[in-house]
C-alpha cells in the first residue's frame, strides 16, 4: 500500500535520524532473519511473545522458513517465584519459523534479557531491555486529503512523558511504520495526520499501535523504513541495502549455551567478534505496546 504522510506541528520530526547507521552493500549468500519484537501489553499478566526465523539468499527472494537448533531467553536480573519458575524460557516451534513462549510481565518487563539461538552450527546473541511509552490519546477521522484525491487522514495524538527521552515507534497497520522522538515536543500533546490512499475503504477497521524503543532501534528502524518506502512488505521485508541488527554472530566467542551467555559481563564487547559474514539479520526489542482501532467512514 503506498502511504502518504503530512506533520501538522513540525516538518522533519518523524523519521529524523542523527546518528550514523553501518549499510552493507547487497548480499547472495543464505542469511539467517530473525524477526524478535516483542509487543508487551503490561496491563496483562502473562505474555506470548513471538520470534520469526527466516533464510533468504538474495534481495528478491522470499523468505524460507529457518528451522533453529535452539532458541532461548534469559533474564539476567529475573528472581525466580518458586521452584517451577526459572530465568530461562525456551520458545517453541508451532510452525515453519515461527517459535513461542509464555511467561509472566515481569519477566519482560524487568531487568536485561538475552536471546540465544544456534542455527547450523552457528550461534547468535542479542540483549535488551523493556522501553515503556505512552498511550494513544485519541484517534479521530480528518476530512484533508494531499493532492485534492481520495485519501483518507486519520489523525493520531498523544501525550509525551515528561522528564525523559523517549521514541516511539507507530504501527499504522498494512505494514506502514513511522519513528518519531520527543525532541521537538517533550511532555507536551503531539498530533500528526497519516494520509492512507484510496484502498482503504469506508467501514474498514484500522489498528494503530504506539510502541516505545529506545534509540538504537529508533535508529534501525528509521533506516529500515526509508528502504522499504514504497515496497508493499514493509519495513520487515528484506531491503535493498542489509542494515545490520543487534544481533551479533558469537560463533567465535566460545559461547555455547544460553548459560555462556549469561555469563558474558558486557555483550557490547563482542561486537568485533562478528566481522565474519555470516552475520544475521533483524532486531530483538521489546516495546511496551499500546493498540487503538478506528472505523473508517
Amino acid at each position: 500500500m503506498r502511504k502518504l504522510c503530512f506533520m501538522i506541528l513540525a516538518v522533519g520530526v518523524l523519521l529524523g535520524c542523527e546518528d550514523v547507521i553501518d549499510v552493507d552493500v547487497p548480499i547472495d549468500d543464505p542469511r539467517l532473519t530473525i524477526d524478535a519484537l516483542f509487543r508487551i501489553d503490561a496491563a496483562q499478566s502473562l505474555q506470548t511473545v513471538r520470534v520469526n526465523a527466516g533464510i533468504t539468499s538474495g534481495f528478491f527472494d522470499e523468505l524460507q522458513a529457518a528451522d533453529l537448533e535452539e532458541i532461548a531467553l534469559i533474564n539476567l536480573d529475573y528472581e525466580p517465584t518458586d521452584a517451577n519458575d526459572s530465568s530461562i524460557l525456551q520458545l517453541s516451534e508451532v510452525a515453519p519459523g515461527v517459535y513461542e513462549g509464555t511467561k509472566n510481565t515481569v519477566f519482560f518487563s524487568e531487568g536485561e534479557l538475552r536471546l540465544f539461538i544456534r542455527h547450523q552450527g552457528q550461534r547468535y546473541l542479542a540483549s535488551t531491555a523493556f522501553v515503556p511509552t505512552t498511550d494513544i490519546d485519541e484517534l479521530v477521522q480528518g476530512e484533508d486529503n494531499l493532492f485534492g484525491g481520495d485519501e483518507t487522514e486519520i489523525i493520531v495524538s498523544f501525550i509525551d512523558t515528561p522528564d525523559r527521552m523517549d521514541y516511539y515507534l507507530f504501527d499504522l497497520d498494512f505494514n506502514e511504520y513511522l519513528v518519531t522522538e520527543d525532541v521537538f515536543y517533550p511532555g507536551q500533546r503531539f498530533e500528526f495526520s497519516y494520509f492512507y490512499d484510496d484502498a482503504v475503504t469506508p467501514g474498514m477497521d484500522l489498528d494503530i499501535s504506539i510502541l516505545g524503543v529506545d534509540m538504537q532501534f529508533y535508529n534501525y528502524m528509521n533506516q529500515v523504513i526509508a528502504q522499504a518506502d514504497g515496497g508493499s512488505a514493509g519495513p520487515f521485508q528484506t531491503p535493498s541495502a542489509t542494515v545490520r541488527g543487534n544481533i551479533i554472530n558469537v560463533t567465535d566467542a566460545n559461547i555455547a549455551t544460553i548459560e555462556d551467555a549469561a555469563a558474558v559481563e558486557n555483550i557490547g564487547s563482542l561486537e568485533g567478534i562478528d566481522s565474519t559474514d555470516n552475520f544475521a539479520l533483524g532486531y530483538f526489542a521489546i516495546s511496551q505496546t499500546f493498540t487503538r482501532s478506528i472505523t473508517v467512514e
